[in-house]
């Protein structure tokens, strides 16, 4: 049986990236990469050009909360290679936080967008379709969001569920 895809570290990546995007590394560890958010779309675009890294593939766009900031994390992969690469991009923007859109390298961050903005409310400047996905326009909040509900002695957020009534299981 061939072996599984390998990661690459984050400082394999950093280097052939620093030198085709100037000034878009923030930080690489053994684990991922972190590039400047306003240059996300510009290190895709090196990712899934370049011969050597060949990143064709985005297998998983995610976002997590840290309560002041959101990472959103790139999981990208070569199947002609064999190895993923994570990239990340931290916006610091925790109230209206938006990232250029990778839609234009890769077909598959069209409804991984879509799904992040309905659900973390980040946006993604450059969608040809941001819309929510699960929840309805009009939705009050972004339910994976830390602070959508109100939780003692932390973020404050919404006081209950929407449409929600006190006793009341509706169908």
């Amino acid at each position: 049986m061939p072996a599984g895809p390998r990661q690459l570290s984050g400082e394999a990546v950093a280097a052939p990236v620093a030198a085709a995007v100037p000034d878009a590394i923030l930080r690489a560890t053994d684990e991922w990469v972190e590039v400047r958010p306003e240059r996300i779309a510009d290190v895709l675009r090196f990712l899934h050009d370049d011969a050597d890294l060949d990143a064709r593939q985005l297998s998983n766009l995610c976002a997590v909360d840290r309560h002041d900031r959101f990472e959103v994390v790139y999981h990208l992969q070569s199947l002609d290679r064999n190895h993923q690469i994570v990239v990340k991009a931290i916006v610091g923007e925790h109230d209206e936080p938006s990232l250029p859109s990778a839609t234009a390298v890769y077909k598959g961050a069209l409804l991984q967008e879509r799904e992040v903005y309905d659900l973390m409310g980040v946006r993604f400047e450059g969608h040809p379709d941001l819309r929510r996905m699960f929840l309805w326009e009009g939705y009050p909040g972004f339910p994976l969001r830390k602070d959508f509900l109100q939780i003692p002695e932390h973020h404050p957020g919404l006081p209950k569920f929407p449409f929600e009534e006190s006793g009341v299981q509706a169908r």
